[in-house]
C-alpha cells in the first residue's frame, strides 16, 4: 500500500538520467556562461596586485572556485525536493534565517568589514553572511503565507499581508542594526513586489513604497543610518565631497569603466585594474573589471546574459500553475533584478554606493550560495510544471 501512495503522489520527484536533467536548458547556460565569465573576472582583479606583493596570484581564483562548487552542490540540493513539499520546512528555514542574523550582532561572534557587523567568521579564513541566507528565507516564508488561499477568496486579506509583513520585518530589523542598507533596499523590494503580484489590495503596495521613503528620510536625520552610510550619499550627489573615501572610490570606478571603450584593453591588461585603484574592485565592484577589460561589447554581453536569467525566471513563473511557485519565482526576481540594478548602477554612479555584489560575478562564498540556491529554486518550479 506504501508502494502504491508513493508511486501516485504527484510531489514525488521522478528519478533523473543526469544530474541536470529537467532543468531549464537556456536559464542553466546563462548562469554557466556568468560563473565563468565572473571566475575570469575575479582571477584578473587580484593576479596582477597579489603577485607583486609576493602572494599567491591564485589566492581568490581557488576560493571563488570552491564557491562555486559548493554553490552548484546546493543549488542542486535545492531541486531533490519538490518545491510544494518545502512548505512544511520553511517555518525552520525562517528560524534559522533569524538565528543567525541574533548570532552575528552577539560581541566577539560578530566581524565587521566597512562598517557593518555582517559576518560569522568560520575555520580556514571563510565567512558567512547571515543577510544573504535572510533574502531565502523571507521569500520563501512570505510566498508560503500569502498563497494559502482562505474564506475562498483570490486573493490574501489584509491579516495574511500583516503576517507577511511580521514575517520579513524581524529579520529586516536586524538587519539594520548591523547596518547593512543595501540588502535592506533589496529585501524591502522583493517584499513589496511578491505582495503586489500576489493579488493583494493595491493600497498596501502603494503604502509600503511611501513608507519606505518616509522610514529612509527618518533614518537618515535620525542617526540610525551610520556616518559612513551618510558619506556614501554624499558621494552621491557630489563625487568631490569625500574625495578620500567613497568619493575616491566611485569617480575611479566611472573612470574604469569608461577606459575600456568599444573592445576593452583585453583580459588580464587592463592598467586600472592592475594598478588596484578602485578597491573590493573583486567584490561590488567586479563590472568594472569587465567594463576595462572586456569593453563596451563584453560588458554588454553580461549584461545579455544576465537579461535572460530574468527572462526564463519569468517565464517559469508564468507556467506555474499555483500560487505558491509564481509567488517563489517572483520573489528570485525581485531579488535578482534589484540587486543588479544597484550594483551596475552603483559602478556607473546611477545609485549610492552600497555594499552589493553582482549576482553569478562577484567574489563571495554567501551571494555566490544564495545566488545559486535562488537558480536552484527557479529550477525546482520548472521541473513541477515542465511540459
Amino acid at each position: 500500500m506504501m508502494t502504491t501512495f508513493l508511486n501516485r503522489n504527484p510531489y514525488r520527484r521522478a528519478r533523473r538520467s543526469s544530474v541536470f536533467a529537467g532543468f531549464d536548458p537556456i536559464l542553466t547556460i546563462a548562469v554557466g556562461l556568468l560563473l565563468v565569465i565572473g571566475t575570469l573576472l575575479v582571477y584578473a582583479a587580484t593576479r596582477d596586485w597579489y603577485s607583486a606583493n609576493g602572494l599567491d596570484p591564485q589566492y581568490y581564483l581557488k576560493r571563488h572556485a570552491i564557491n562555486i562548487v559548493i554553490g552548484i552542490s546546493l543549488a542542486w540540493g535545492t531541486t531533490i525536493i519538490d518545491y510544494r513539499l518545502l512548505r512544511a520546512y520553511t517555518p525552520y528555514i525562517w528560524g534559522l534565517g533569524v538565528f543567525l542574523l541574533i548570532l552575528v550582532l552577539i560581541p566577539g561572534l560578530g566581524s565587521e568589514i566597512n562598517g557593518a557587523k555582517a559576518w560569522i567568521p568560520l575555520p580556514g579564513g571563510f565567512q558567512i553572511q547571515p543577510a544573504e541566507i535572510a533574502k531565502i528565507s523571507i521569500i520563501i516564508g512570505i510566498s508560503m503565507l500569502l498563497s494559502e488561499r482562505t474564506h475562498n477568496i483570490d486573493e490574501p486579506s489584509n491579516q495574511d499581508v500583516l503576517k507577511a509583513l511580521a514575517i520579513a520585518g524581524i529579520p529586516i530589523l536586524l538587519i539594520l542594526r548591523q547596518p547593512d542598507m543595501g540588502t535592506v533596499f533589496i529585501i524591502s523590494a522583493s517584499v513589496v513586489t511578491i505582495i503586489a503580484v500576489s493579488g493583494a489590495s493595491t493600497r498596501w503596495v502603494v503604502g509600503l513604497i511611501l513608507v519606505a521613503i518616509l522610514g529612509g528620510l527618518v533614518a537618515t536625520k535620525s542617526g540610525v543610518i551610520s556616518e559612513y552610510q551618510i558619506k556614501r550619499l554624499q558621494s552621491f550627489v557630489d563625487p568631490n565631497a569625500d574625495t578620500q573615501g567613497t568619493g575616491y572610490q566611485l569617480r575611479q570606478a566611472r573612470i574604469t569603466v569608461g577606459s575600456g571603450g568599444l573592445v576593452g584593453t583585453g583580459l588580464f591588461n587592463g592598467p586600472q585594474t592592475n594598478g588596484r585603484f578602485v578597491p573590493e574592485q573583486q567584490t561590488d565592484f567586479i563590472f568594472t573589471v569587465a567594463g576595462e577589460q572586456l569593453g563596451f561589447l563584453g560588458s554588454g554581453f553580461i549584461l545579455f546574459l544576465l537579461f535572460i536569467v530574468l527572462m526564463r525566471a519569468f517565464a517559469i513563473a508564468r507556467r506555474s500553475t499555483d500560487p505558491y511557485g509564481t509567488l517563489v519565482c517572483t520573489g528570485v526576481i525581485a531579488w535578482f533584478a534589484f540587486q543588479i540594478f544597484e550594483n551596475i548602477g552603483m559602478t556607473l554612479g546611477l545609485m549610492p554606493m552600497t555594499g552589493v555584489p553582482l549576482p553569478f560575478l562577484s567574489y563571495g562564498g554567501s551571494s555566490m550560495f544564495a545566488n545559486l540556491i535562488g537558480f536552484g529554486l527557479l529550477q525546482n518550479v520548472h521541473a513541477a510544471h515542465r511540459g
